[in-house]
């Protein structure tokens, strides 16, 4: 029997096995990372609600774009793939909801919609990782160096939101500062910077994260400490922010109340949709407003949410008796989501109705949904109007003038529908124009019993902060509140077991700040998110430049 040979170890095969292992795992481990960070990130939103989280999610996309193994000679190709991956895993699981619209329609196309979204959405991120590779600091040793790129990537995060916010008609939810709804110290910079400022200061503390351990392993080795101003400085800016918004939140301003009320008439998306219901949602109005009316004192404002007419309220005959007898016997002023036709034009509208009937006012959408209320390019493409004309057989068309209704005891309203309370630049307009109270009416219905409300309610928020205007918030189902200028809910209308998704009326006082100044973010809007997007500008164009110096050289 022949022996092995000396020089051949016994073990040989199972460390060629690991060493296959090993290899496998470094080129494998930065899209685990990039799909990691997506995970995290989603993770901070309802119906998970780990904002804890924010704080590290995109940690191992940037340690994947710095340090993942490529064996390309176009690493920035990676880097852009890296975040693409780590978008669609965020915005396919976040916007997992509106595939309720396949089961509302029956049809499995539409269940596939988050995804078909994502494939668009996630290029924002794309472009900051991409980016992330190109600040890559030579080593991790200067406090000031880190502060430097810790400020750039998170420039460059804030650019991509706000990008997103407004490019194709914008679909901005769940930015990274979106996941500190809860946290109502740290959101009172909003008031200056919007929720761009919020996502800096996330995105700034996730860079130093990386550092911070790169750099002590890097001192470790050469046995040379030096002070860590970079870190210190970052816990320094969160603890100073969490203290400045605590101590703004206990002032007490002059203020004055007014009643409201809200109706979440809790009706399902196939029954309004439904022309045999309409009795039916009559008689759920009918039965739940005078619980309202019945309140001592009763309400200054009754709001009925989005769609809350099974018809035009000005263009349907049954609609319009409904409404207008109610608003004769009320006596209040009544405010609810319509749609509204003049001529051939359609928008989807909310009317104040005061004086007994004898006082009508209209605002008409200015920002329609992409895809549910107007198709982009219908009349560009006709290929593709064919397709979409199944799914949205018309388009609403888009208001043009920020109305600001006015109750009969002189308080100002911004009238905000649907998705309208997402937006910062939308509301401020409002409130620039004279608005006291931000007032959402919505229908959250189209999303069934999911996420989705809880969602919308975070994004809204902010527009309290913003502004420093309470909102009154009336859905259909979902989320019926009352938010204060500080952003906290300070009335949620629930059911015995906690559950939102419920019909009732909430009944309550609104505090109205006396001071009516204007906020810096209300007189001057995204100023801070775009001088992030110069800033971001200035670093390619600055890349691009030293690249082609070192080359010529």
């Amino acid at each position: 029997m022949q022996s092995a040979p000396a020089d051949e170890p016994k073990n040989a095969p199972a460390a060629a096995g690991a060493n296959k292992f090993s290899r496998a795992l470094r080129k494998l481990w930065p899209w685990l990372a990039a799909v990691l960070s997506g995970l995290l990130y989603a993770a901070c939103f309802a119906p998970f609600d780990q904002s804890w989280l924010c704080w590290i999610a995109l940690t191992p996309t940037i340690a994947a774009a710095w340090f993942g193994r490529s064996t390309s000679t176009r690493p920035w190709l990676r880097n852009l793939l890296l975040g693409y991956v780590a978008g669609l895993v965020f915005f396919t699981t976040t916007f997992y909801w509106l595939g309720s619209l396949g089961i509302l329609f029956g049809n499995i196309w539409l269940c596939g919609l988050p995804f078909l979204l994502s494939i668009y959405l996630a290029v924002h991120i794309a472009f900051w990782t991409w980016l992330v590779g190109l600040v890559r600091p030579k080593d991790f040793a200067s406090s000031a160096r880190n502060l430097f790129v810790a400020a750039l990537i998170a420039a460059a995060w804030v650019t991509q939101e706000w990008i997103r916010g407004w490019l194709f008609g914008g679909f901005g939810w769940n930015g990274l500062g979106i996941a500190l709804h809860g946290n109502w110290p740290l959101i009172q910079i909003a008031e200056f910077t919007g929720v761009a400022g919020i996502s800096f200061l996330i995105a700034f503390a996730n860079v130093i994260a990386v550092t911070t351990p790169l750099r002590l392993f890097y001192e470790a080795r050469s046995h040379r400490m030096r002070p860590h101003w970079d870190i210190n400085l970052t816990v320094l800016a969160i603890v100073a922010l969490f203290v400045f918004g605590w101590r703004v939140t206990q002032i007490k301003s002059p203020s004055k109340s007014i009643r409201v009320a809200a109706v979440q008439a809790n009706i399902p998306q196939r029954e309004k949709m439904d022309r045999q219901s309409i009795a039916n949602i009559f008689e759920t109005y009918r039965r739940l407003s005078p619980i309202a009316l019945r309140a001592n004192p009763p309400p200054d404002l009754l709001v009925w949410p989005e769609s809350a007419t099974p018809g035009p309220a000005f263009g349907d005959e049954q609609s319009y008796h409904f409404v207008m007898q109610f608003a004769m016997s009320s006596q209040t002023n009544l405010l609810l989501g319509t749609d509204e036709f003049d001529g051939e034009r359609a928008y989807n509208a909310a009317v104040l109705v005061s004086a007994g009937g004898n006082e009508v006012q209209v605002y008409h959408k200015i920002h329609l949904v992409p895809f549910g209320e107007y198709v982009p390019l219908r009349h560009s493409f006709p290929l593709f109007a064919a397709v979409a004309d199944h799914w949205v057989p018309g388009d609403f068309n888009f208001g043009e003038d920020y109305t600001v209704f006015r109750l009969t005891n002189g308080t100002t309203v911004a009238p905000l529908i649907c998705f309208e309370d997402t937006i910062g630049e939308l509301t401020r307009q409002f409130v620039a124009r004279g608005a006291d109270l931000l007032v959402n009416v919505t229908n959250d219905g189209w999303f069934l019993h999911s996420a989705g409300s809880r969602q919308h309610l975070a994004n809204s928020i902010f527009r309290c902060v913003e502004t420093r205007r309470p909102m009154v918030r009336a859905a259909n189902t979902g989320v019926t509140c009352f938010l204060n200028e500080f952003g906290r809910a300070t009335q949620i209308l629930r059911d015995d077991t906690g559950n939102t998704f419920t019909e009732g009326v909430l009944t309550g006082d609104v505090n109205l700040p006396q001071d009516r100044q204007l906020t810096f973010y209300t007189r001057h809007g995204e100023l801070f998110a775009q001088i992030c997007a110069a800033v971001s500008a200035a670093t390619i164009l600055g890349a691009f430049i030293r690249r082609k110096f070192s080359t010529n050289n």
